[in-house]
């Protein structure tokens, strides 16, 4: 297939287990899988995993800086689950996504942002006021989003692991299957953004 771009697109995906691939083996993790997915569409895009088991917003922001190190050409934000777990208070995952959305934009890097809801009875409250930090984020930041990360996946025991919280190679397929057209979207508009400077630069 003709590449949609003309060179090569670097995506870090900055995020928790969901991201790591937590009981998977590596070729089946979520960037992994995203990746191939978008090669397959004609798009030469890298996607480095910068996820890690257990971390939080907290951890996600403390790491932006190394992930944005990678020079990336845009950043696929999935943090949360862990926060909503603890019951941490929504404005505390709020300031801390804020901080590393700050992080990138200051370096021209463009986000795809990942929802997350409560996954346990934290109550109504919270789940609402919880999943409202990403799409209140999203809007008024003029971010890709994509609502739900585990859209499909959560609650399904076929597609998780016997924890019930982490994707099975099956549940990671159909998350990635589920976000693509959302990606491919982000992806187009980084590779638009290049075209646009390119043209502009002048000839040596």
């Amino acid at each position: 297939m003709t590449p949609h771009a003309a060179r090569e697109i670097r995506l870090v995906a900055l995020g928790d287990s969901l991201t790591a691939g937590f009981g998977l083996a590596a070729s089946e993790a979520f960037p992994v899988v995203l990746q191939e997915k978008l090669r397959q569409k004609g798009y030469p895009v890298t996607i480095i995993n910068a996820g890690i088991s257990g971390d939080t917003t907290a951890g996600g922001a403390s790491r932006v800086d190394a992930a944005l190190a990678h020079d990336p050409d845009g950043l696929i934000v999935e943090l949360g689950a862990n926060d909503g777990l603890r019951g941490l208070e929504p404005a505390f995952v709020r300031a801390n996504l804020e901080a590393i959305l700050d992080a990138a934009k200051a370096k021209g890097v463009p986000v795809l942002l990942c929802g997350m809801r409560a996954l346990l009875g934290m109550g109504p409250d919270y789940g609402e006021e919880f999943a409202a930090v990403f799409s209140d984020l999203a809007r008024e930041r003029n971010l890709a989003f994509y609502p739900f990360f585990l859209e499909g996946v959560a609650a399904d025991p076929k597609k998780n692991l016997p924890d019930g919280l982490h994707p099975t190679a099956a549940g990671i397929r159909e998350i990635t299957g589920r976000i693509l057209p959302i990606a491919e979207d982000f992806v187009k508009g980084i590779a638009a953004r290049s075209d646009t400077v390119s043209q502009a630069s002048p000839t040596p």
